[in-house]
C-alpha cells in the first residue's frame, strides 16, 4: 500500500451495488486519484471482481487507489454466494433479498468510515444514511446522483406540486411547473413511486432530504448538456453541485479499458461483432440495447425483432436472456440464424462492451432505454437516439433527449412500469419501430439534424474535460475546496 502524504486528500466512495450506479461512481473515484487524491472503494466481493482489474492497472501506473472489500451476508438472507448485485435478481422475491443484504452492511460500512479516517465520504444517493455518518466523522458527504440534472429538477417539482393529480383522464397532457422550458406529460410517465404513494415513496423522500443536508452534490454530466438545470438545481435545493462528466470519456481512453468496463471476464481477443462491424458502412447500423436490468417480454420481443428486420437497417442488439422459455428461445434462435444469413443484425446475448461499440464509425444511432449513462455514452459517442424508457426517471430523461436537446425520437412508450412489473404485453407495436428507426436512420431532414445537434455536443463532452474546460475546472475547484476545509478542520482540532 502507498503512503499517504500529509496533505493529501483521502476520499471514500461508496457506490450502490447496481451497474448503472457502480459504474460512473467507480470511474469518478478513477478520476479523484488521477487528479492527486487517495482514493479508497467499499464494495462487496462479487461487485469488487467486476472492477479490480481496472483499479490495480490504475494503482500500478502510480495513482493511489484500492478497494476495500466487505463481506455480503448472501446466508442471513438466503441467497447464493456471489449474488450480491440488483442485476442479478430473476424475481421480486429475490430483488427483496439483495436489497435487505445492501441494508445490513451499514454497520460494517459505518466502522470503515470510522477507521479510514477520510477528509470526505462520495456515496451513492441510495444511502441516505450516510449524511449522518459523514456529520458525526465532522467531514464533508458528497451525494452522487446517478442520473441527470434535468430529472432530479422534474422529480422536485413532481413532487412538490403534484400536477398530475386530478386530471380527467390518464391521457391528459400536464405541464412540469418551473422549468425553463415548457415539458408535458401524462400522468402514467411520471415514477410510479412519485405517481402514487406506495412502499417505495418514502425511500426515496429519505433519499432527496438527505441531498439539501449534504455538503454539496456531485453529477456525472456536463454543462454544455444541461446547464440550465445545473443552475434551476442549484437554486431549488439551494446546495452547491459540481458537474463533472462524462466521467466514462475522462477515465476510459484505451480499447482495453472501454472493453472490460464493468465486467470481469476479459473478452476474445478478435469478437465476432468487430469482425460484423467492420464490415458495414459508416454510420449504416442501430444499436439496440436496453441497460443491465431490463428484460423484454416475449410478446414485445417479437415485435422488436420484426420491427428491426423490416426497418431496412443494419443493426446490432444486446439481448438480455432471464430464464429458459422454449418459445422464446426457438424464436430469437431462428432471428438470430435468419440475420446471420442476410448479414442484416447481429445479436450480443446478455452483456455488451458498449463504450467501444458506440465508438465503432459503423454505428448510426442507438435505440436506448434512457438510462443516464447510456444517454451520455450515446451523446459522447455523437449519436442520435431512439428513447423507449422502461421505468423510474427515464420517461423525464427521455423529455430531456428529444424535447430539449432534440436529438432523439420517442418510439412512444406512454407508461413507466417497474422493471420486475413488466407484463406479457408488448408495449411497441413493429410498424411503430420501423417507422422511428427509418426516421432516425434514414436521410430525412430530421434526422440529420438530430445527427448535427448530437455531433456537437460530442465535441463539448470531449472540450470540458480537456484542461480548461467547464468539468476539468470543476474537479481541480472541488479537490482544492475539499483540502481547504482538511486544512481548516486540523487547524481547528489543533486548537
Amino acid at each position: 500500500m502507498k503512503a499517504q502524504c500529509r496533505n493529501q486528500l483521502n476520499v471514500l466512495f461508496l457506490p450502490y451495488p447496481t451497474p448503472g450506479h457502480m459504474i460512473p461512481m467507480v470511474d469518478t473515484a478513477r478520476l479523484f486519484a488521477k487528479h492527486g487524491a487517495s482514493a479508497t472503494i467499499i464494495a462487496t466481493q462479487a461487485n469488487a471482481l467486476t472492477f479490480q482489474k481496472v483499479i490495480e492497472d490504475d494503482f500500478s501506473c502510480g495513482y493511489d487507489i484500492r478497494t476495500q472489500v466487505i463481506p455480503f451476508p448472501a446466508d442471513q438472507v438466503g441467497l447464493p454466494d456471489g449474488v450480491e448485485n440488483i442485476k442479478d435478481s430473476t424475481t421480486p422475491e429475490m430483488l427483496g433479498q439483495i436489497s435487505h443484504g445492501i441494508s445490513m452492511l451499514k454497520d460494517q460500512i459505518e466502522l470503515l468510515f470510522h477507521d479510514l479516517q477520510p477528509d470526505c465520504i462520495v456515496t451513492d444517493f441510495c444511502y441516505p444514511w450516510t449524511v449522518e455518518s459523514a456529520t458525526k466523522l465532522g467531514i464533508p458527504r458528497l451525494f452522487f446522483y446517478s442520473s441527470s440534472y434535468f430529472s432530479n429538477c422534474v422529480s422536485h417539482s413532481i413532487r412538490k406540486h403534484r400536477p398530475h393529480e386530478n386530471l380527467v383522464s390518464d391521457t391528459h397532457k400536464f405541464i412540469i411547473p418551473g422549468l425553463p422550458q415548457r415539458i408535458e406529460m401524462t400522468p402514467p410517465q411520471v415514477a410510479e413511486w412519485e405517481r402514487t404513494k406506495n412502499e417505495t415513496t418514502g425511500y426515496f423522500d429519505a433519499m432527496f432530504e438527505s441531498e439539501t443536508k449534504s455538503y454539496g452534490a456531485l453529477y456525472n454530466s456536463f454543462h454544455e448538456l444541461e446547464s440550465d438545470y445545473e443552475q434551476l438545481h442549484q437554486s431549488l435545493l439551494g446546495i452547491k453541485s459540481w458537474t463533472i462528466g462524462p466521467v466514462s470519456s475522462w477515465v476510459n481512453k484505451d480499447d482495453e479499458q472501454k472493453a472490460n468496463r464493468g465486467h470481469k471476464e476479459d473478452l476474445e481477443e478478435e469478437p465476432q461483432w468487430l469482425n460484423w462491424l467492420n464490415s458495414k458502412q459508416n454510420e449504416s447500423v442501430l444499436y439496440v440495447c436496453f441497460g443491465s436490468l431490463v428484460w423484454l417480454p416475449h410478446a414485445q420481443l417479437v415485435e422488436l425483432a420484426h420491427g428491426l428486420e423490416h426497418s431496412g437497417h443494419s443493426f446490432i442488439w444486446v439481448i438480455r436472456k432471464k430464464d429458459e422459455n422454449e418459445n422464446e428461445d426457438s424464436f430469437l434462435q431462428e432471428f438470430e440464424k435468419r440475420m446471420k444469413e442476410n448479414k442484416k443484425g447481429f445479436i450480443i446475448w446478455n452483456w455488451a462492451p458498449q463504450l467501444l461499440i458506440l465508438d465503432h464509425p459503423a454505428i448510426g444511432g442507438m435505440v436506448t432505454h434512457c438510462g443516464w449513462n447510456s444517454i451520455l455514452e450515446s451523446v459522447s459517442a455523437g449519436l442520435p437516439m431512439i428513447t423507449w424508457p422502461i421505468f423510474a426517471e427515464q420517461s423525464y430523461n427521455e423529455k430531456l433527449v428529444v424535447d430539449v436537446l432534440k436529438i432523439g425520437v420517442s418510439v412512444g412508450v406512454n407508461e413507466n412500469t417497474f422493471w420486475m412489473s413488466l407484463g406479457d404485453e408488448a408495449m411497441v407495436r413493429r410498424e411503430d419501430i420501423v417507422k422511428v428507426v427509418m426516421l432516425l436512420m434514414g436521410s430525412s431532414q430530421e434526422g440529420k439534424e438530430m445527427r448535427k445537434r448530437a455531433r456537437k455536443l460530442s465535441d463539448a463532452a470531449k472540450r470540458t474535460i480537456e484542461e480548461g474546460g467547464h468539468s476539468y475546472n470543476n474537479l481541480t475547484q472541488l479537490i482544492y475546496d475539499l483540502k481547504s476545509l482538511k486544512i481548516s478542520k486540523a487547524l481547528t482540532e489543533a486548537g
